[in-house]
């Protein structure tokens, strides 16, 4: 085919992987076997293009070369009905990360080498642009999950890198992969506009998903309903926050704090008789929490 291909369109090259960039003015795409050619654009019309897509793949030179397991992904993320387990023999447990880098701060090439140094086995990454995309996180007991925490440490002190992570459940089927995969991706745009952490996992985020959902009107309810008359007293918000994020724990909240515990207690008794409202009581804590969020 690259005979054929020479002879109607002269310009024709094979990209080099060894380069760290390609020439822009040339227009790239992927043959059946792999091979990456490139035609300059002033030999291609519209029609070129048009006829070029339909026959090969598209290809961007700024991303790395796709692997095997990735192209598999790719078509199980995209596929509408049920995805064959035969095409992953090898996993068992697996999860979507979702990963946001500051635009412009690293290559995707850079960036995928600075990720695989964190794993025992390549990762696939499928990316959305040149700074969004999935990490698959293939998890095994002999191993145990990444600590994104980690990865973040060392991008941050070593390549000065911004990046947020949205840690997905883990998964043991393939069963709803694409449905789960695009939850993931418009979940992760959800929770960037309610939460400025590095690292959120989904169970952590389910609150800002539901939220989310949740029409204005209701939202407003909910909140004046809940905090009442503490609705614009900082300092009692911000005891509620820590006290949910310590388990419900009255110790260390107040350590956290910097309180003692008969004065976390004080006022929780404080807020009880006031809105009729105990905290110390899971889900009485969950609606006050929800109602911060949603204040937020």
């Amino acid at each position: 085919m690259i005979d054929q291909l020479k002879k109607l369109y002269p310009s024709l090259q094979l990209l080099d992987q060894s380069k760290l960039s390609s020439d822009s003015a040339y227009k790239w795409f992927s043959l059946s076997d792999g091979v990456i050619v490139g035609i300059h654009e002033t030999e291609l019309a519209p029609r070129d293009l048009s006829l070029l897509a339909a026959l090969l793949t598209p290809y961007n030179p700024s991303f790395p070369m796709q692997t095997d397991e990735e192209k598999k992904w790719l078509a199980a993320v995209d596929a509408t009905d049920s995805i064959d387990s035969d095409a992953f023999p090898s996993v068992s447990s697996y999860r979507f990360v979702h990963f946001s880098i500051q635009e412009k701060q690293i290559s995707p090439a850079a960036f995928k080498q600075a990720v695989d140094d964190f794993y025992a086995q390549t990762v696939p990454i499928l990316w959305e642009n040149d700074h969004q995309g999935i990490l698959v996180e293939y998890v095994t007991k002999e191993d145990g999950p990444i600590s994104y925490e980690e990865i973040i440490d060392v991008l941050m002190s070593d390549l000065y890198i911004n990046i947020h992570f949205f840690v997905g459940p883990l998964r043991t089927s393939l069963d709803g992969a694409s449905t789960h995969y695009r939850a993931m991706v418009d979940g992760a745009k959800t929770v960037s506009r309610y939460s400025n952490k590095t690292v959120i996992r989904y169970t952590d985020a389910v609150p800002y998903l539901l939220i989310d959902q949740t029409p204005e009107p209701l939202r407003n309810e909910i909140k004046q309903s809940v905090l009442q008359d503490y609705i614009n007293d900082g300092e009692t918000m911000k005891m509620f926050e820590v006290f949910v994020r310590n388990n419900l724990n009255i110790s260390e909240t107040a350590k956290a704090l910097h309180m003692h515990r008969n004065s976390l207690q004080y006022r929780f008794d404080r807020f009880y008789e006031n809105t009729g409202i105990d905290v110390r009581k899971f889900h009485e804590a969950m609606a006050v929490y929800l109602a911060i969020l949603i204040k937020k």
